[in-house]
């Protein structure tokens, strides 16, 4: 059965609001155009009224003022008075005399002076004044009548529109939206009908097709969804099977592959330390190569020396011995003497540097030492690996900077940085240029290495600190040099190195915190 038409449902409410709000606004402005159009009717009516007055009073009003009729001239402007919406008429003569009728006060309008003419005499002037209080007040009564029928009609209109769409549309909302509530997973065989229908279909037709559609799909959606459930239950007991003999297998191979980890980082481990022993290894063969020069020198030079020696001893036990024999052999033994000591010193220095160098990689404590000394030993015990090579090394470093470091650290770090030039930025060169400057600002010591070599590939230089990364793979390049850099710049020194852009050549930056001798706190 059809719901009633109610006014507590939100739908007819909203429905007759908007009918009311339209015609309201539409009746608005329909009686605003009515009044409007009435005002100027009124308007022009006045108008007529003055056109009447100046074609129709003033003749006989001049005739009686020519006759000196003064009770016909006063009955003559009462009656103009009298006319709709003329509130005060003023007759001035020419021989001063004045006849008005009506408000001399009143708000006037409109006003307008015609001249009275007798024949061709000029005998005077008619002063006409009226106001809108009528016309105003004829429009009131007629905005009354016409906003009363407009609202009573528009009343009326939305009863009957309310109606229809009630009996057309809301209802037949209510039944489809009873039957929405009422489907469940048990009742979607039963179909959507809407009652009394005609014949002819339209939207709502179309909307209750559209929901028995939409049931049968659903009712279709669930049996293949059960189907689909049941499947799934049936296929989650094989893969708990599959997943725990799977695991079993993974654990194993998982097993496998941390051994096999533990291995490759045992032979990394030992690649490292044995990349650390060939280059030391180098240093020991270029260092001895170096210092066996000197050596020899002195060698020779005491040969000669022991020579002159024995012929000055012949001659003394012989007195043989003139003056000039010896004065030449002693000059000889102070020019072999010379020779020997600085053979010697050039031996020791070369020795001591490596000492600095070497020895300090396997006792490697932290000391205070001169980072401008410590430098040049390095440079210098690095320089027998190219002796034969025309390299200029420059090296910028404040005399009186002295800290508390790791020094085989930083033995490890340039000795990689100035073997790389040689190697792979020198290839196939005999010159090059080296700059090697150390600067500290706020607690942190700055290395900034750089050469005018080759530079590195853009793939290289992404992977630089990375293990085995070398442009010399199968020619003796272990590919480890830059990464024992990066690890004691980064576990030891605790500082960063990174690759610096450059238009040429290659540079490179490490930054680490530095501890002065006196920041050390004596124990006690």
């Amino acid at each position: 059965m059809a719901a009633p038409v109610s006014f507590n449902n939100k739908l007819t409410r909203r429905v007759l609001v908007y009918i009311l709000l339209c015609s309201s606004i539409l009746s608005l402005v329909s009686t605003f155009i009515q009044l409007y159009s009435a005002y100027h009717e009124n308007i022009t009516r006045l108008n007529n009224s003055f056109d009447n007055i100046e074609s129709s009073y003033i003749q006989s009003i001049s005739t009686s003022l020519w006759d000196f009729n003064e009770a016909l001239v006063q009955q003559q402007i009462q009656g103009i008075v009298k006319l709709p919406d003329i509130r005060f008429v003023k007759i001035t003569t020419g021989f001063g005399k004045v006849y008005q009728f009506g408000d001399e006060n009143a708000e006037l309008k409109k006003q307008a002076k015609y001249p009275i003419f007798y024949g061709e005499s000029d005998i005077g002037e008619i002063l006409i004044g009226a106001d809108y209080e009528d016309i105003y007040q004829r429009l009131w009564q007629q905005a009354g009548f016409i906003v009363t029928a407009e609202f009573v009609k528009t009343f009326i209109v939305a009863f009957f529109i309310m109606f229809i769409v009630h009996w057309l549309i809301t209802r037949q909302i209510y039944h489809i939206t009873s039957y929405s509530q009422r489907v469940t997973t048990e009742n979607l065989d039963e179909e959507l009908v809407l009652q009394n229908r005609s014949k002819n279909t339209d939207e709502l037709d179309d909307l209750a097709d559209a929901i028995n559609c939409m049931r049968l799909a659903i009712k279709n959606d669930i049996v293949k969804l059960e189907e689909a459930e049941n499947a799934l239950i049936n296929l989650n007991g094989e893969l708990e099977i599959k997943v725990y003999d799977r695991t079993a297998k993974l654990a194993a191979s998982n097993q496998q592959l941390q051994q096999s980890l533990d291995d490759l980082t045992l032979a990394k481990d030992q690649l490292v330390q044995s990349e650390k022993m060939a280059s030391l290894g180098q240093l020991v063969a270029g260092v001895a190569h170096e210092v066996n020069t000197p050596l020899g020198i002195c060698v020779t030079s005491i040969t000669a020396l022991k020579e002159k020696v024995l012929d000055l001893i012949n001659s003394v036990e012989s007195e043989n011995l003139t003056k000039s024999q010896l004065t030449s052999t002693l000059s000889l033994l102070i020019e072999y003497q010379e020779i020997i000591e600085r053979s010697l010193n050039k031996a020791v220095e070369l020795i001591r540097g490596f000492k600095s160098v070497a020895v300090e990689q396997h006792t490697d404590p932290e000391i205070n030492i001169n980072m401008l000394q410590h430098v040049n030993d390095i440079v210098n015990t690095v320089k027998t690996l190219f002796k034969r090579k025309n390299y200029s090394i420059n090296v910028s470093v404040d005399p009186n900077l002295n800290l508390v470091t790791y020094p085989s650290a930083w033995n490890q770090i340039l000795t990689n940085f100035m073997t790389n030039s040689h190697i792979h930025g020198f290839d196939g060169r005999d010159k090059g240029e080296i700059n090697i400057t150390f600067t500290e600002s706020n607690g942190f010591l700055t290395l900034v290495y750089s050469d005018d070599g080759v530079g590195l590939d853009k793939d290289i230089k992404k992977r630089i600190f990375d293990p085995f990364v070398t442009t010399k793979r199968g020619q003796g390049g272990s590919g480890l040099g830059m990464n024992i850099v990066y690890n004691l710049v980064d576990a030891k020194l605790g500082g960063t190195v990174k690759s610096l852009p450059v238009r040429k050549g290659c540079s490179f930056q490490v930054k680490v915190p530095i501890t002065h001798q006196e920041d050390i706190k004596e124990p006690g």
